[in-house]
This record gives structure tokens, C-alpha cells and sequence, in this order.
């Protein structure tokens, strides 16, 4: 489902033509020759990642509902939503994962994550993968991609508030529309282009189905229906106390909005649409490492490492920090790799901000 705000990229201004990035050979070469060994996905550490993250997401979901204290209902909350948080970013492994080295993985996910939290993973698979496709990124065929930087300053507040609507987006989305769309092939056309993918690109229409793709869709798209008409209907007979809607919803408004706050600082948003080199991405693209804490929370399962995994998007999350210590053992201080190293949130949202308000 789209996420972001209506915003047509003409709203961005005309800027100065850019100078092109050439590709750093000496990056890439090392990028490529260091990592070979780690591109394997470690069965152990995605099962136990995904089961604990569902169980202490949801297990402190039930404290905030039935605790007396409001204290401890707001800090149990705050647990549950960085619980489910890390859960619901594991949608992103399953686009690069190779699903052979994962038995069953895409499908224990789905249904400890994407079908309770209403994002079953169709909602992200060939979507994904269109923004790391080499001649796509930054362009107006990117689905994760806008020219942010170079709107207008109030895009950005508005970008980040309307996230806190995607939990009662998500329950039109596959409690109305997707009955609805099944036996109304217009609307079924317009469900499956403009709401069936997680994407910032208001412009991004998706295609129909076809195939085992087609398959699993229908398989999570009636589950995940299914649960959201069940969750309504709980609700308004009383058999699911109100409190724990609330909740429901409170906590996946801010996962929704913690998600669109990293998505703000995941890149630098400068390209207006031109074709970048693999170089160019990477320099558009954030790397948060270590010695920062903060990121493992809000840039979790990799995330704190977008710059390098534009660079490798094969490397599973689990082994990107190792990656980063190789390179940066022994990459000349000069390489561009060390220009994507940004130290946290607050420089990365400033940076974007001042870069709003710059004439053009």
C-alpha cells in the first residue's frame, strides 16, 4: 500500500544538472572480492530472530492491554512496537533471500507477522526489487524513491504524520477492498495497481499477478482479509475489548511511523531521475555503523547498513556489520566508501532539512 503522501515529483524545484559519479572500481572490486563468503543465510539466526521478536511484540502487546498502570502500559507499548518493528522489517529479507536456503521461512513470517500485521509479503516482494534494479533507483520507476531533498520543507512533516494512518488504511485495504475487488474486476484492477505495495512513489502502479506469484497472493491476500474482517468484527461485537483495538492500532501506528522516520534518512533523496551509477547510489544512500546504539532500534535487521547493501544486496542482514569491518580494514581513506558513514538520526534529519530550504 502506498504510504506516503500524494506528492507529484514536479513539486520538486529545478536545481543546477548534477555532476555524473563514475563508478570507484576499487570499491566495487573490494566490496565484491571480500564478501563472497558471506552471502549464505544463517537458517538459526532468522528463525530465532523472527519467533522472539513475535513473542515478546505480542506478549507485551497483552501487558499494555490488561495492565492497570498507565505507566507501564505506555512502556510495555513502547516494547511491543519495537518488538514488532524488527519483526515486520524481516519483509525486507524475504525480497533478496534465496527461499531455498530458508525452508518455510516466507511462511512461518507471514504467518507470525505479515498476516496479523496486515503486510503479507506480496505487499513488498517485486516491489522491492525494482528499486535495486541498476537503471531503476532514483528514477520516477522507483517505488521507493522521491526527490525529497529537493521539495518543498513542509514535505517532510507530512511525509512522516501520514504514517500514523497506515493501520486503518491497511484494515480498508483488506477489510473492504479486498472482498469487494473479488467480485468487482474494475476495483480489483485498482486494489492490485495503486494499493498492493508498500512504496513511497505515489506514481508506482503495480502489475497483475501471474503465475505461483498469483498463487501465493491470492493464499495471503484471503488470510490476511480474513483476519482484518474477524479483528472489525470482534471489536464492534464485544468479544475483543476496545482497549485492545486501541492498542492494536496505537502500536502499528507506531511502527508505521518509526519505519517512515528511517525511511526519511535511508538515502539523501538528491536524484531527480536520472540514471545513477552503482557509485552514485551508494553515495545517496546512508550507512549509520558503530560506535552509534541508537540505530540498532530504529534501523534494525540491517537496516543501519542501506549504503552497503545497495552495494550488496545479497549479503544477509546478519552478516552486513562484518562486511563493514572488511571493507573498512582496508579501503583507503579517500574511497567514497567512508562518504556514506552518517553518525545518527538527528545529523541525518537536519541534513535533509537544510537541504529543503536551500534556494533554487
Amino acid at each position: 500500500m502506498t504510504t506516503s503522501l500524494t506528492m507529484d515529483r514536479t513539486s520538486a524545484a529545478a536545481s543546477p544538472a548534477r555532476v555524473a559519479i563514475a563508478d570507484d572500481r576499487a570499491m566495487l572490486k573490494a566490496a565484491a572480492d571480500l564478501t563472497r563468503d558471506l552471502v549464505r543465510p544463517d537458517p538459526r539466526i532468522y528463525w530465532a530472530d523472527l519467533i522472539v521478536s513475535a513473542l515478546v511484540g505480542y506478549g507485551a502487546l497483552a501487558a499494555a492491554v490488561v495492565t492497570p498502570s498507565a505507566g507501564w502500559a505506555i512502556l510495555a507499548g513502547l516494547v511491543s512496537m519495537l518488538a514488532l518493528y524488527r519483526g515486520m522489517s524481516m519483509i525486507h529479507e524475504l525480497t533478496h533471500v534465496k527461499h531455498s536456503a530458508l525452508p518455510g521461512f516466507r511462511t512461518g513470517w507471514n504467518l507470525l507477522i505479515g498476516v496479523p500485521m496486515m503486510i503479507p509479503s506480496f505487499m513488498y516482494e517485486g516491489v522491492h526489487n525494482l528499486h535495486h534494479a541498476r537503471t531503476r533507483y532514483g528514477t520516477a520507476e522507483d517505488p521507493e524513491y522521491l526527490p525529497l531533498a529537493l521539495m518543498k520543507p513542509w514535505t517532510l512533516p507530512v511525509f512522516v504524520i501520514v504514517s500514523l494512518l497506515a493501520p486503518i488504511g491497511l484494515l480498508i485495504r483488506f477489510a473492504i477492498l479486498a472482498p469487494l475487488s473479488a467480485v468487482a474486476p474494475p476495483l480489483r484492477t485498482a486494489v492490485v495497481a495503486r494499493y498492493s505495495a508498500l512504496s513511497i512513489n505515489p506514481s508506482f502502479r503495480r502489475r497483475m499477478p501471474t503465475g505461483e506469484e498469483r498463487t501465493r497472493w491470492t493464499l495471503w491476500e484471503a488470510a490476511t482479509s480474513v483476519w482484518a474482517i474477524a479483528l472489525i468484527a470482534a471489536t464492534v461485537t464485544g468479544v475483543l475489548p476496545l482497549k485492545a483495538f486501541v492498542a492494536f492500532v496505537l502500536v502499528g501506528s507506531g511502527v508505521a511511523l518509526i519505519n517512515q522516520v528511517r525511511t526519511l534518512v535511508a538515502h539523501l533523496w538528491e536524484n531527480e531521475g536520472e540514471v545513477m551509477t552503482v557509485t552514485a547510489q551508494y553515495l545517496d544512500s546512508v550507512n549509520v555503523p558503530p560506535p552509534a546504539l541508537l540505530p540498532a532500534l530504529w534501523a534494525p535487521i540491517g537496516l543501519r547498513y542501506h549504503a552497503l547493501h545497495h552495494l550488496l544486496p545479497g549479503v544477509p542482514y546478519h552478516a552486513l556489520g562484518e562486511a563493514h569491518r572488511r571493507l573498512s580494514a582496508v579501503l583507503e581513506p579517500g574511497s567514497p566508501y567512508y562518504k556514506a558513514n552518517y553518525a545518527g538520526l538527528p545529523g541525518l534529519v537536519g541534513k535533509l532539512t537544510i537541504a529543503t530550504l536551500r534556494p533554487r
